[in-house]
């Protein structure tokens, strides 16, 4: 996948998912900061698709613009059930976040090349990645070494498309 649609983080959230990312490398768990492109902030994705051109990007932002995004809380350390081991924490589900990404998958319907299931409604499991591609015994270690997590409040401050091969993202919408 080339563009995902993600929820980024006030500062104060930002750096407490950046702390987490530190743990983790300090016990010897590579992080989302070690991995790939390393321009990783942290962020909640509400959609993935091949492409987002930029006709949706105009319409998520008009759509977006008249909608209350809510703060998220980000508290239950996970995985998924994977071959690719993700250690995450996920992100409470509310009626306000429900709403704000089903609006979204409104506007991106017929409009984006290769949409992931994964992300869509009723398939969505709302989470910030904390490390990606471990192996069973890092992630072992990432549950010893965060478990129990402290709740992050994680106020919305951005929305933007991310270019996952290279990082970059391109701001939507500025809360």
């Amino acid at each position: 996948m080339a563009h995902a649609l993600g929820l980024f983080f006030d500062d104060s959230a930002e750096e407490a998912v950046r702390a987490l990312w530190k743990r983790l490398e300090a016990a010897g768990v590579p992080s989302l900061a070690s991995r790939g492109h390393r321009r990783h902030r942290p962020h909640v994705t509400l959609a993935v698709a091949g492409r987002i051109p930029e006709g949706a990007r105009r319409d998520l932002r008009a759509e977006l613009s008249l909608l209350s995004v809510p703060d998220l809380w980000l508290y239950t350390l996970g995985t998924f059930p994977s071959d690719e081991s993700v250690l995450l924490l996920g992100a409470v589900v509310d009626t306000e976040l429900i709403a704000v990404h089903s609006a979204v998958h409104d506007v991106l319907a017929g409009k984006v090349s290769a949409p992931s299931a994964y992300y869509f409604p009723g398939a969505w499991i709302p989470h910030c990645t904390l490390a990606i591609g471990i192996t069973g015994a890092e992630l072992a270690t990432g549950f010893a070494e965060l478990c129990p997590p402290e709740p992050i409040r994680a106020p919305v401050s951005e929305i933007g498309v991310i270019d996952t091969r290279t990082g970059e993202v391109e701001p939507v919408l500025a809360l």
